[in-house]
């Protein structure tokens, strides 16, 4: 009887570190990525390739430079929009703040990063 409280213990153990662990990997990860994550963004949309849509370096490298890039980037989010990287439209986010949207933009603008 007591082997198997010991085990249960170990396993209630291991459960509560991987929490922390994974809490601690969360936090590790930009405020904008976690969003993105949150938020389909990634569905169509990659830190280093293009996928459906360019990647969030390459968005970064069109705009270096350009200060109406925020504003911009952050209306093409909320409203979508096509015709500047390709023939496929990118969809709305209307559902998402426009704080959460402020996020993603500037993550993306500064390239990305993974911290």
């Amino acid at each position: 009887m007591k082997r198997g409280v010991i085990v249960v213990g170990s396993v209630l153990v291991g459960a509560v570190v991987g929490l922390f662990v994974s809490s601690a990997h969360a936090a590790d990860a930009p405020g904008g990525q976690s969003i993105a994550n949150s938020n389909a963004c990634m569905g169509c949309h990659a830190v280093d390739r293009k996928l459906v849509g360019p990647s969030f370096q390459q968005i970064a490298a069109k705009y270096k430079g350009d200060a109406q890039a925020p504003a911009k980037l952050a209306s093409k989010v909320k409203n979508g929009g096509s015709g500047v990287w390709g023939m496929i439209p990118m969809p709305a986010h209307q559902s998402m703040s426009d704080a959460d949207i402020r996020t993603v933009v500037d993550w993306v603008l500064k390239g990305a990063p993974s911290k």
